[in-house]
């Protein structure tokens, strides 16, 4: 194993300050459990005094087991001395382990923003970082803006670092705060520290404002640096921070680096990116590096074809070193390969050579000229191609449905709408027709489907719609256009499907999925066909 990089975690305070990301304590809490959990060194809950939220959570510090929790703030004030700044003692109450100051490296700042003069400016490093050793605390400090600083002024930037270093800074942590410098900036940049402090122990902190945190965090780490600052899923100010996401498999994977965290643990990568953007009640990025669900598909007939043969022609690491797996993709691209190794995923045994195969692509092509989808819904997919192949069950016969929106005045004059859905359907022999009101139309379809079918197959009564989408295929034909509507099921256990219709009428392409996604959990849940 490789040398020791340390991971420095600014999700619950750096991340925070992105646009639309408000965490309450129990969301910092939580996501301090999952970073400490999975093995990171040090994470950062905030900035005692700067807000409640962050006040709350360093008044119930969690118990963590690995990590070090760091406090963040900034360097004394001007004409204070450290022990009587009110902000530095905000900073040292809690009694962190670690704490991590902030002060101006490039000159133009110190002079323009913090108005002190330069010589001040070293001192308020210096007293400040010393006050935190005092303490017993780890200290860090943030060289803020200081690529930036170093390409203006290299010589001050330098001193500022000197300043912390000699004060007993544990860790010198390089920023590109501005988010714009180059990985070969900060390449050369980082060597010429190493020279200048040979025995300090330096960190990178970087910004994305040109997509290149993560790069730039790379070269400073193959310049010597030891120490990574990001946030989960780089999420932060303006463009983000570097991923720590897509640094700790490159840095374990790729560069040979011990983190820290164990091979075991890095299979688990994927659940922590997703907490953080379950907490944050957005949908994950399918694109995302190493853990995207889209990480490892595989749309084309002849990347799939090669696959088969060797998976290295198309994917750059095991998908199970970090938790992920292949997806074959179905669609319009799709080849007998692509064909035969979803069916192999699927569970489908069936023969490369098998007629049904080559039907089943021509199904999928023409299918897919007609809008559908199967790439994004592959229980569609599933119960086609079982189709073809003679293995659907079949449990029952749809006879008609009908699904009315009525708009009601009340006695008020306040307009309101009531949808109401008729279902006939034979079941086990039996013909049933059944009613019910909904939200809407679809809503109300789907609820007269259950009450239909649940006395015969109670296994639906686990089965919970998660989502509904519809997207416009022919948008020139307006409200006559084609129309296509995925809808995303789950079960008690957590798992999920996605299924597709599409018609003309949103109303019959809602039943298609619908259909779909009953069908498919009553064959997954082990249902006997009842005709």
């Amino acid at each position: 194993m490789g040398e020791r990089i340390y991971l420095y975690d600014s999700t619950l305070r750096d991340g925070a300050q992105a646009q639309g990301i408000d965490f309450s304590v129990a969301d910092k809490q939580a996501i301090a459990a999952a970073l400490d959990a999975f093995g990171i060194d040090y994470i950062e809950g905030g900035w005692p005094g700067a807000n409640p939220t962050d006040d709350a959570f360093f008044a119930a510090l969690p118990a963590t087991k690995r990590s070090k929790i760091s406090a963040f703030g900034m360097t004394r004030r001007a004409g204070r001395s450290a022990s009587n700044d009110p902000g530095l003692q905000d900073v040292m109450a809690p009694g962190t382990p670690a704490v991590c100051l902030v002060g101006k490296t490039w000159a133009w700042q110190v002079e323009t923003a913090l108005k002190v003069t330069l010589a001040e400016n070293l001192r308020m490093i210096a007293d400040s970082l010393a006050h935190v050793v005092a303490q017993g605390r780890e200290a860090h400090f943030d060289a803020e803006h200081f690529f930036d600083g170093y390409k203006a002024n290299p010589q001050y930037a330098l001193d500022a670092l000197k300043a912390a270093h000699e004060a007993g800074a544990s860790w010198l942590v390089l920023c590109d705060t501005n988010g714009g410098s180059l990985p070969s900036e900060v390449r050369k940049i980082v060597a010429t520290v190493r020279e200048a402090l040979p025995t300090a122990q330096l960190g990178i902190h970087c910004h994305n404002d040109t997509e290149q945190a993560v790069a730039n965090s790379l070269a400073a780490v193959e310049s010597g640096v030891r120490q990574i600052q990001g946030t989960i899923n780089g999420i932060g100010e303006r463009c983000g921070n570097a991923n720590l996401i897509a640094l700790i498999p490159t840095l374990m994977l790729k560069m040979g680096f011990d983190t820290g965290i164990s091979a075991e643990q890095l299979t688990h990568i994927g659940q922590l990116s997703r907490l953080v953007d379950d907490r944050l009640n957005r949908a994950p990025n399918r694109h995302a590096a190493y853990v995207g669900a889209s990480a490892f598909a595989h749309k084309g007939g002849l990347h799939v074809s090669a696959m088969a043969k060797d998976s290295r022609s198309y994917e750059h690491i095991d998908p199970a070193l970090v938790g992920n797996s292949r997806l074959v993709l179905v669609s319009d691209k799709a080849g007998r390969a692509n064909i035969l190794s979803r069916l192999e995923q699927m569970g489908i045994d069936v023969a490369a050579d098998d007629d049904h195969i080559s039907d089943l692509v021509k199904a999928v092509k023409d299918s897919e000229a007609l809008g559908y989808a199967y790439e994004d819904a592959s229980a569609s997919f599933e119960l086609m191609a079982r189709e073809r192949l003679g293995q659907l069950p079949h449990y029952y016969d749809l006879q008609s449905f009908r699904a009315l929106n009525e708009c009601r005045i009340d006695g008020k004059g306040k307009r309101f709408t009531v949808a109401e859905a008729t279902v006939k359907l034979t079941v086990a022999g039996q013909q049933v027709m059944t009613v019910a009101e909904g939200n809407g139309p679809v809503n109300a379809l789907d609820a007269a489907l259950r009450k239909a079918l649940t006395p015969h197959y109670p296994q639906l009564e686990s089965m919970h719609l998660n989502d509904y989408k519809v997207r416009i295929l022919t948008p020139s034909e307006a409200t006559a256009a084609l129309t296509r509507v995925m809808i995303e099921s789950r079960n008690d256990d957590g798992q999920t499907w996605n299924t597709l219709g599409v018609s003309h009428n949103v109303i019959d392409a809602s039943y298609n999925a619908l259909y779909d996604a009953i069908t498919y959990h009553l064959m997954k849940s082990g249902a006997k066909s009842v005709g």
